[in-house]
């Protein structure tokens, strides 16, 4: 056994006005204009009430609520309750006795605002009843499940980028000038740079021949050692060579 449906007021207004329309012709829409506006049959009160999800309108007397007429409303738009062409604050409705005879009559608000929301009203309640049977025929059949395996011979292609500390992207490929000879790459921009010995600075100057000769001495041990001392010789004997003794210097001077 279901819950009890309980009834909720979802709009009232105090005042509203009831015409006597004239049968429709054709397919035409309804006009206020064609109305006797000036002169309405019944001025009381609108009560929008639902129960579930049936929705009615009830025009009860202001004073002592006597029912006037009542109009159970299926869906919005539909034939309950129509909108006129030529106003927005009239309505048609399609009022119904306890015994299921219908007629048609008109509805007038002296606002605009209180016709706009009833709008609003009709539009919230017919949009809830949607979702609640749109949940309901979840329960009933659920969901389909996506099948997002791969297919016979389905392949994926994935691009990737690596990018760096600095934020720049590698390249899969060596970009830039070629190296110099040798394969030595260039030096690094900003370096210092070690400018070539001058012909006249003390590092460029040969050593003499003495301080050769005891530099060789002193790496005697090492396997270059023969040919150190043999430069010393030769260079000791030139130096001789070159030097006058001092007997010839008494005779050679005039």
């Amino acid at each position: 056994m279901g819950e009890p449906e309980y009834e909720s007021v979802v709009l009232v207004k105090q005042e509203v006005f009831v015409y006597k329309i004239p049968p429709r012709q054709s397919n035409r829409s309804y006009r206020a204009a064609d109305w006797n506006l000036l002169d309405p049959i019944w001025t009381g009160r609108l009560r929008m009430v639902a129960k579930g999800r049936s929705l009615c309108v009830k025009l009860e007397d202001k004073s002592n609520g006597t029912l006037f007429a009542n109009c159970p409303i299926e869906s919005y738009p539909g034939v309950a309750i129509e909108a006129v062409s030529d106003s927005s604050r009239y309505f048609v409705l399609r009022i119904q006795d306890g015994n299921g005879r219908t007629a048609f009559i008109g509805l007038g608000f002296g606002d605009r605002s209180d016709s706009f929301d009833l709008n609003v009203a009709l539009q919230d309640h017919f949009k809830w009843v949607k979702n609640e049977e749109k949940i309901e025929k979840e329960k009933v059949e659920p969901k389909q499940q996506l099948d997002l395996g791969f297919k016979e011979g389905e392949t994926i292609k994935i691009n990737m980028k690596i990018t760096k500390k600095d934020g720049s992207e590698a390249s899969s490929r060596l970009t830039g000038k070629k190296t110099g000879a040798g394969g030595l790459l260039p030096p690094p921009p900003g370096g210092n740079k070690i400018s070539p010995p001058q012909a006249g600075s003390p590092s460029h100057q040969q050593l003499p021949a003495s301080s050769s000769a005891t530099a060789a001495t002193a790496g005697g041990q090492t396997e270059w050692g023969e040919f150190t001392s043999a430069g010393v010789q030769s260079t000791t004997a030139d130096a001789a060579a070159a030097t006058p003794s001092k007997t010839n210097a008494n005779w050679v001077q005039f």
